[in-house]
């Protein structure tokens, strides 16, 4: 079965298809056609995975038969069949079915029954089949209202009257490849545990188990400030494909990851930064390929476009089907930032090898020279100031692409960006609506927000998941870049109080915009955005030190954010002076000065 598992990789989800209810193409995709599956295995994709919800629009009868339309198993069984005369390893399953199964606990009898009679009409259709079709028992089993033990010993059960009907049936079904996931598919231990136990106890040599990756839960859905996949995000990760190392594959139980992704990625305009989710697409496909597990993409329809069959989002493509042989190498980010009007210095960027050599730098199609354009030490590129200085003024936004070039896998790619600092006007609305900010970025890119009440600006936080000051990522805001906004949404009102609320806004950069919020009675949304930026890890702007006591405005030694800050050596009939040549400043926009200092001990 190692074998077997080995031979799949990569693998593919006919995502929201089959799957989608009430019907195939009720969530957006077009039907399937063979065409597509042959296009599926052009690309390089050895196994298929085949969701199938059988239990919505009419598809089940009534109890106690709960007869399939037998319509919809001949469909079901037409893809298959184009699946296995494409060459490609076949999983079929019951997917969103999973829904009436977590009744479970309080239905147990019903939905017991109705399990076992869908699968009683499944595996006879297929019982003559080649061993390269195999099954999967249900998607991501949960159960409601009981605790980890309860769930285990339920999904227990139905795995193992899942193996005892299939295997019943005879023919191919006798040894067929049978895949039994843990509960939710999840990758805790107490969840694998119980499934080894499930495993070792039906003493069978054709079963294979299933887990599903979609990341540490903040990262791949852009809350708690959590935007970055090295750190935190990396170990959570790695740490759990190690668990269902030791605790299956190592003892002889090959796993199938039967999703990959992140939840809220659907391309480079979304929720997670292009740069972050191709380190997690290719170090988490990488790292599962080098522990004997194969891993198959869940596809909903938005990476591979039905129609056309070309890559909306090739790099991944690229990126993921690499992992499936080798290691690419990638970069601590893929944003190189030029702010507008400050002394241009060198680019140094950390890189993740992977094992891989450096080869050398493009800017686009010109090839950069090593020793005047760009410096290599080990791990480390250095990108000249002088290679960058050209891109350093005019239009802000990105200015050009430079690509690294490594002895294996995907070239790395860095989108330099002229940037100034964003800047947000003012806006109002209702409670019951949504706030519409007009939002000069600048070139720089939005990265997370917070949220903290002005008088109280600890737990608890406005808007939803009050638990955190970072919110969701297009759920509560969302940028708009073409449009030249920032939309906080309505959702974050409705549980907000009318007690003033400050925003930050975090960009890439490594800028932060802070942005207040208050409430009039009636249920209206006022702003007050102003802000003139007088130090921020350096002048902004106009500004200037006129001091007559010593400083280092350049300092490093204490920091608030985020690397430099101003030293003074204050001494009798000295002081220290910020002045601005623009006189005279009209202060009337302004209602406060925040200075943050530190005394020392």
């Amino acid at each position: 079965m190692q074998t077997y598992v080995e031979a799949m990789q990569p693998g593919w989800n006919l995502g929201n298809t089959l799957d989608a209810t009430p019907n195939e193409t009720a969530w957006g995709n077009p039907l399937a056609t063979q065409e597509l599956i042959q296009q599926i295995k052009a690309q390089g994709f050895k196994s298929i995975r085949i969701p199938v919800t059988w239990d919505t629009g009419g598809r089940v009868g009534p109890a106690p038969d709960y007869t399939i339309d037998p319509a919809f198993l001949d469909r079901v069984q037409q893809v298959v069949d184009w699946s296995l005369d494409a060459g490609l390893y076949v999983m079929l399953n019951l997917h969103h079915d999973s829904g009436w199964v977590r009744a479970m606990p309080t239905n147990h009898d019903a939905v017991l029954a109705k399990f076992n009679a869908l699968w009683s009409q499944i595996a006879p259709r297929f019982r003559d089949y080649p061993r390269e079709l195999h099954f999967e028992s249900i998607n991501e089993p949960e159960f409601d209202g009981v605790n980890d033990a309860t769930k285990n010993a339920l999904l227990h059960e139905l795995n193992t009257s899942f193996f005892n009907i299939v295997r019943s049936t005879g023919g191919g079904n006798a040894t067929r490849p049978l895949v039994l996931p843990s509960v939710v598919t999840n990758n805790g231990q107490v969840f694998l545990d119980a499934l080894l136990e499930t495993i070792t106890e039906l003493n069978d040599p054709n079963l294979i188990a299933t887990v599903h990756e979609y990341g540490f839960w903040p990262f791949a859905v852009n809350i708690t400030g959590v935007t970055e996949f090295e750190g935190v995000a990396q170990e959570w990760t790695t740490s759990g494909i190690d668990r269902v190392y030791d605790t299956l594959v190592s003892k002889g139980i090959p796993v199938i990851v039967g999703e990959i992704g992140l939840l809220s990625f659907g391309g480079f305009n979304g929720a997670i930064e292009r740069g972050e989710a191709l380190q997690f697409f290719e170090h988490t496909m990488s790292y599962y390929r080098s522990k004997g597990m194969t891993y198959q993409w869940w596809d909903a329809g938005n990476f591979f476009n039905r129609s056309t069959f070309q890559w909306n989002v090739p790099d991944i493509y690229d990126y993921m089907m690499h992992s499936a042989v080798g290691r690419s190498s990638t970069a601590e980010s893929d944003l190189i930032f030029l702010r507008d009007g400050t002394p241009l210095q060198d680019a140094v960027i950390n890189l993740n090898l992977n094992g891989n050599t450096f080869i050398g730098l493009d800017d686009g199609a010109t090839p950069l020279v090593l020793g005047s354009d760009y410096e290599i030490n080990g791990s480390v590129l250095t990108i000249k100031a002088s290679a960058l200085a050209a891109y350093a003024s005019g239009a802000f936004g990105e200015k050009t692409v430079l690509t690294a070039h490594f002895s294996d896998g995907v070239p790395w790619k860095f989108f330099v960006r002229h940037q100034a600092a964003p800047a947000l006007g003012v806006a109002s609305a209702t409670k019951s609506g949504a706030l519409v900010i007009p939002t000069a970025f600048n070139g720089d890119v939005l990265a997370t927000m917070e949220a903290r009440y002005v008088a109280d600006p600890n737990f608890p936080y406005p808007g939803p998941t009050n638990w955190t000051a970072f919110k969701l990522y297009g759920d509560v805001y969302q940028p708009n870049y073409a449009d030249n906004t920032i939309t906080i949404k309505k959702e974050f009102f409705a549980e907000t109080t009318n007690e003033a609320v400050d925003l930050t806004f975090h960009f890439w950069s490594g800028k932060k915009v802070s942005y207040r919020l208050t409430f009039e009675p009636g249920g209206g949304v006022i702003t007050d955005p102003q802000e003139l930026v007088i130090y921020d890890n350096q002048f902004q702007g106009v500004w200037a030190n006129w001091s007559w006591t010593p400083t280092n405005e350049n300092s490093e030694e204490v920091v608030y954010s985020p690397t430099k800050s101003i030293a003074v050596d204050a001494n009798p009939w000295t002081g220290s002076m910020f002045g601005n040549w623009m006189l005279p400043l009209d202060r009337s926009d302004y209602r406060t000065l925040t200075v943050w200092a530190n005394g020392g001990a």
